[in-house]
């Protein structure tokens, strides 16, 4: 049902919050809600989420409407654990209306009646955002010495906030796992998701995943270095605050199955690697009176057939020592214009050197896609002497047989 502008300004008094709560990995309870506007006519409960994002209404109504959502949602909170946070939304161009002010008082005037301004998670909304960027960080950067938190939210469906990370420094980043409908999603996806949980650790920042509908969705989150959740699958917005424990038990066996599996997982990589290190191992030790380099790899492909497609040598430093030799089309092909060049830029080359190095052993590396033929790949990595190094580049077809291994 759309409502017109002018019923809902004339009728505040049926404008109320709603509250979703947002649940913790390290306790399973509630950590704080999500402030949400609602509109209550006589046959139904309304999102405001149109009348917010409706650009023939003037800012000044927007501006009354969302303070006294938020006044009548802080009001509620009174009442809360004193370490509850309350995440709440504002557009950039609609704070800015006012240099954020009005804002400010209001939470302010409730510090003084107990809820702590650093209870307060803004997350800040830049859509449609006209006004100078520099303007805006000096407001959120003004917020935050009153010790409120900043949100950048969307994240996993708009690179364009990444640049804003180093400018503001957030608290916490707000993934939406909305993209994430079914397991069909592809790597790609999967791995910006991946590199956000990396770069979380790196500013200091949480991960808060949202829009979480369904198990698989909480299991990647979950995997991914997700601290906060929220979504339908766990709750929907409420017009009152639940139970703090209400999912403690249920997130508690939800959690273990995860952890489980991923053990599981860990334990069948870490028997492959091993498996793979014995076989590698003996196969070198078959073929220890090789001429060069070349040789050694020809006479491994005959036994790496049908699980490896392309092999190398590089020195301790990246260097590569031999020719690839890289299978095309069921054969074997010697790539000579690769003898030479270094890899030590690649993440975590030199470390694994090292590891090889000193543990005497192979490593088998994650998931990753190759550079030439796009595919999902691992290598593993096994030293020759001490010096060099050979690289096997594992097939897809092989790590799609095997279990444990994609």
């Amino acid at each position: 049902m759309q409502m017109d502008a002018l019923d809902i300004l004339t009728d505040l008094d049926n404008v109320i919050p709603y509250f979703q709560p947002i649940f913790s990995a390290d306790e399973h309870k509630v950590i704080g809600y999500e402030i949400l506007g609602r509109y209550k006519s006589e046959s139904e409960i309304i999102s405001l989420g149109p009348f917010f994002h409706d650009h023939q209404i003037p800012e000044e109504y927007k501006l009354e409407v969302d303070n006294t959502v938020l006044s009548k949602a802080l009001e509620k909170a009174i009442s809360l654990d004193d370490d509850v946070l309350l995440f709440v939304n504002r557009d950039a161009e609609l704070l800015m209306h006012d240099n954020g002010e009005q804002f400010l008082q209001l939470l302010l005037e409730y510090q003084q009646r107990g809820i702590s301004l650093e209870r307060i998670v803004l997350e800040i909304s830049e859509r449609n955002y006209e006004g100078k960027p520099n303007h805006l960080d000096h407001l959120l950067n003004y917020y935050k010495t009153f010790g409120l938190k900043i949100a950048i939210d969307k994240m996993g469906n708009d690179s364009s906030h990444l640049d804003r990370i180093g400018q503001l420094s957030p608290d916490i980043l707000k993934v939406d796992l909305g993209a994430l409908k079914s397991t069909n999603t592809g790597p790609s996806y999967q791995a910006i998701l991946d590199s956000l949980s990396f770069l979380a650790r790196k500013i200091g920042a949480t991960l808060l995943f949202e829009n979480i509908e369904m198990v698989y969705q909480l299991q990647f989150a979950w995997k991914n270095g997700g601290r906060f959740y929220q979504g339908f699958y766990l709750h929907k917005p409420h017009c009152e605050f639940i139970s703090r424990d209400l999912l403690k038990e249920w997130l508690k066996k939800e959690f273990q199955k995860f952890i489980s599996y991923e053990k599981r997982k860990l334990e069948a990589l870490y028997n492959i690697s091993e498996n793979f290190q014995e076989k590698i191992q003996n196969l070198l030790h078959k073929f220890k009176k090789y001429e060069n380099y070349t040789d050694l790899l020809y006479s491994l492909a005959k036994y790496l057939d049908e699980i490896a497609f392309r092999m190398y040598v590089c020195d301790e430093d990246g260097f590569q020592k031999s020719p690839n030799i890289f299978k095309k089309d069921k054969n074997w092909i010697l790539q000579n214009e690769y003898l030479k060049k270094n890899w030590s830029w690649r993440p975590y080359f030199l470390e694994n050197i090292i590891r090889m190095r000193n543990e005497k052993k192979g490593i088998l590396s994650d998931l990753y896609s190759d550079i030439e033929t796009g595919e999902t790949i691992r290598t593993f990595s096994i030293p020759l002497n001490n010096q060099d190094f050979l690289f096997i580049d594992l097939s897809y077809n092989y790590l799609y047989e095997h279990e444990g291994l994609l």
